[in-house]
């Protein structure tokens, strides 16, 4: 795999992105049901609304939101698994949903929620059948499942039948398969869902590695928030289908929580009331401390009221957890 260079021209390109499912729906009853047969009634939602975003080659980019926001409904027509009811994507130059081959060579789609790999048969049986789906010349072949084996440590996994492997195995083997054709894209949902946390690290320490030497670009949902603090520098925020931000982590930090953590541990197990330097937070952080909430322009004027007016054994400031910064934004009319 050949790292493709630093952060290039627009690999994706969003304008107006639309989609509206049309639900059926009717009353409860046999009567509302025989009803139905002859008219049935449909209800429009509409899961993304005419959003609009660029990512450049290379990039990596968490795309959040919770349930049901319209993140898996636009990966899916970014995948060109799904037709838009408005606006247009590009996405290498191609069009998703027109499907062409050229296209379908170039990206792909991972879901954690979904299997690729048949069930019965050994990982490395689907990837040759990937190899002949691709046409992936032999020598090209080997080499990428080399490189595959390298940063995923395959080989004692690859050979047994799928369902014998364990959640992490089989992501595993499943990133594999989506990788095998040296794809430009990726659109990655959920990835690492429920994995433990050192199979979440270890797929975290693998898409790094993986951008770091293809250039790869990568368009990533998740709901652990390690995971994105870990692979991302900007993200994209969708709500109810509408884009609410995209930017940097720390500059929405700074927008919707303007305010400093200050962690402290006391000498001898002393006990002071910290609601005279801010807002007192529950529980201690990692270390032990004692976290106080205080805002960010006052944090140096407090930080040097408390190593004056308390027997502080140590003081840590930090900034407040990307969580809580997110749950904020989602939930601010």
């Amino acid at each position: 795999m050949q790292r493709n260079g630093s952060l290039g021209a627009d690999a994706i390109i969003v304008a107006g992105l639309s989609k509206t499912y049309q639900v059926p729906e009717r009353e409860g009853g046999l009567g509302a049901a025989l009803r139905s047969i002859v008219r049935r009634q449909y209800r429009a939602v509409q899961a993304v609304k005419q959003i609009d975003f660029t990512i450049a080659s290379g990039e990596v980019v968490g795309f959040l939101g919770p349930n049901g926001a319209g993140k898996t409904t636009t990966l899916k027509m970014l995948a060109g698994l799904l037709h838009p009811s408005g606006g247009s994507a590009s996405v290498l130059g191609f069009t998703p949903w027109e499907r062409r081959p050229d296209y379908l060579r170039r990206m792909t789609l991972v879901m954690g929620q979904r299997n690729r790999l048949s069930w019965d048969i050994p990982a490395a049986d689907s990837f040759l059948l990937n190899q002949a789906i691709y046409r992936i010349p032999d020598d090209e072949y080997r080499a990428t499942l080399a490189e595959l084996d390298e940063l995923l440590e395959l080989a004692p996994i690859i050979r047994k039948p799928v369902r014998n492997l364990s959640l992490g195995e089989r992501m595993k083997c499943e990133l594999a398969a989506a990788l095998l054709h040296r794809p430009r894209v990726l659109f990655l949902d959920e990835p690492t869902i429920g994995l433990d946390i050192t199979a979440q690290a270890r797929i975290r320490g693998f898409l790094q590695e993986y951008n770091r030497r293809t250039g790869a670009t990568i368009l990533l949902t998740s709901h652990y928030m390690a995971d994105v603090t870990a692979l991302c520098e900007r993200i994209i925020m969708i709500h109810h289908g509408v884009l609410k931000y995209d930017g940097g982590l720390a500059e929405l930090s700074r927008r919707i929580a303007p305010f400093k953590l200050i962690g402290v541990a006391l000498r001898d197990g002393a006990s002071v009331d910290l609601l005279r330097y801010g807002t007192p937070v529950a529980g201690e952080n990692g270390d032990g401390k004692r976290l106080v909430q205080v805002p960010a322009n006052e944090v140096a004027a407090i930080t040097a009221r408390m190593l004056s007016e308390l027997p502080v054994q140590d003081l840590t400031i930090e900034d407040p957890p990307i969580e809580d910064v997110i749950e904020r934004d989602f939930h601010e009319e």
